[in-house]
């Protein structure tokens, strides 16, 4: 067990508790609360948020474009020639602040459509949750490839004549294509490096310098041209236009 999941048990025994102690206050004794069974809503939507924070790391590599950011990141660190430079932690943070700003409108308007309509309690659970995905939905839809789609509906024998495509397809299809596009993306940063260590490993070769290895050679070439080309922003800025933003 995590650490993150010890601390969620933790924290929901004690709002359990702080539920229960609330019944029983207002029901006279502890064993009437126990009996009856009564925990509060409050209770139940804390165990909820609880639950959906567990969750929250697998959720944003689903609806989000954030596989993309990450897969990008890391072809382009391979391409230099870099094996932990930079790390894999500040990887996932730039990936995770980039996604945050493609997100945002996202974010923002699921929060005003379904989340806060339900914590006034103008809206029920369910309809909160359809009006939460709405916006997801439509930012899937709009980047997922109708190939993908297609191929995992033939897989699946499902038909796609329903007004909206299902969450069990449109899901792992936007997934697919976000990868596909991550792919098609690196192998275009992935040129110019090609190019730099080819150009070094013909040089080497004509000076009779067989036995020194390329990458060691090339690498600050490599370097110097992104360095020059401000390639950090520039990659960046790119990959969040691609979304739109």
């Amino acid at each position: 067990m995590t650490t993150f999941a010890r601390l969620s048990t933790v924290l929901f025994v004690i709002f359990a508790a702080g539920g229960m102690f609330d019944a029983a206050m207002a029901q006279g004794t502890p064993e009437e609360a126990v009996f009856s069974g009564g925990l509060s809503s409050r209770v139940i939507q804390l165990f909820a948020l609880v639950t959906v924070l567990s969750i929250a790391p697998g959720i944003a590599m689903m609806v989000t474009c954030l596989p993309f950011m990450i897969i990008v990141f890391s072809i382009l660190r391979q391409a230099i020639g870099l094996q932990q430079a930079p790390p894999n932690m500040l990887i996932m943070s730039l990936a995770l602040f980039l996604t945050y700003f493609v997100m945002e409108p996202v974010f923002s308007e699921a929060w005003q459509s379904g989340v806060q309509p339900l914590l006034d309690g103008d809206v029920t659970e369910e309809q909160a949750f359809e009006r939460t995905l709405t916006p997801f939905r439509f930012f899937m839809e709009g980047r997922v490839s109708p190939v993908a789609v297609e191929t995992l509906s033939a897989a699946t024998e499902a038909r796609l004549d329903q007004e909206q495509t299902p969450l069990s397809i449109l899901i792992p299809a936007f997934m697919l294509s976000e990868i596909q596009h991550a792919f098609e993306i690196g192998f275009v940063i992935f040129l110019p490096f090609l190019i730099i260590d080819l150009i070094v490993a013909s040089i080497l070769m004509a000076m009779g310098m067989m036995m020194v290895p390329p990458a060691i050679v090339s690498l600050p070439f490599k370097l110097a041209f992104f360095v020059l080309a401000n390639g950090w922003v520039q990659i960046a800025g790119a990959v969040v236009k691609g979304y739109g933003t």
